[in-house]
């Protein structure tokens, strides 16, 4: 199998996108996630994976508490900042710290404050499992998703 022929036959499951965003050393890190999934109820888990060589997964590991934004249909823009390798990732975004410095961002349709639970290698990724701390969601914010290498938005069926 191939890598090429791996992401087409990977990017047929749809997924929603993450940011995973801290304050490290006062300026704001982050990156964007699209193989975030709930992991467990009890105790509250939910994992995402990173690829080995994210330079912006090293610093964030360093954070005391993490903030998981699932991105909403209208923050495609920043979907693709926090996915590109170099720029200002947070340019034209708001967003809020909490006293733990997680980073949350506005507008999202759901939030997550998690710390590192564990890492677990896995090939050319690591799965990081989080624990969640506090979460809420807006039901009425429709979410951004990616579906065959794509942004794109859910439509409900007639």
């Amino acid at each position: 199998m191939s890598a090429v022929e791996l992401r087409r036959v990977f990017s047929a499951f749809p997924s929603g996108v993450t940011a995973v965003a801290a304050l490290i050393d006062g300026a704001p890190v982050g990156l964007a996630a699209s193989s975030f999934t709930s992991v467990s109820l009890d105790p509250p888990l939910v994992s995402i994976c990173i690829a080995k060589t994210s330079s912006t997964w090293r610093a964030l590991r360093q954070a005391r508490r993490l903030g998981v934004s699932v991105l909403a249909a209208h923050q495609e823009h920043l979907g693709r900042q926090l996915g590109s390798r170099g720029g200002d990732r947070f340019a034209g975004a708001t967003w809020r710290t909490t006293r733990n410095g997680e980073i949350l961002l506005d507008g999202a349709c759901a939030w997550l404050d998690c710390s590192i639970e564990s890492e677990i290698p896995a090939g050319d990724h690591d799965i990081i499992l989080l624990r969640v701390h506090a979460l809420d969601a807006d039901r009425g914010v429709p979410p951004l998703v990616f579906h065959q290498s794509t942004f794109s938005r859910l439509h409900r069926a007639a």
